[in-house]
């Protein structure tokens, strides 16, 4: 899409924007400094570069996959109006 292309109404339509006719100039300057800097970038240079998952070399701290608690089905369940099988019965939803 060349700069000059650019439909503010059409982009403010899909975006779901109402934009005045005051506001339209500068968020159309805005799009086309954005569109320039896409292009500034696609320009670089990265032969040679290889691609990352994530730009720092960090790793999560995670805990042990360890059961710490136990469900108690039966003490859950003893309020509930139907039961089957460790299963809560409802009403049908869908006919």
């Amino acid at each position: 899409m060349s700069e000059n292309d650019i439909k503010i109404d059409h982009l403010a339509k899909l975006a779901a924007l109402r934009l005045s006719e005051d506001e339209q100039p500068g968020v159309l300057a805005d799009l086309r400094r954005i569109i320039a800097m896409v292009d500034a970038m696609g320009a670089v240079d990265v032969s040679g570069v290889e691609p990352l998952a994530h730009p720092l070399d960090a790793t999560l701290a995670v805990r042990p996959d360890q059961v710490t608690e136990e469900v108690d089905r039966r003490r859950y369940q003893a309020g509930a109006p139907a039961v089957r099988d460790g299963f809560y019965l409802v009403p049908r939803a869908v006919a």
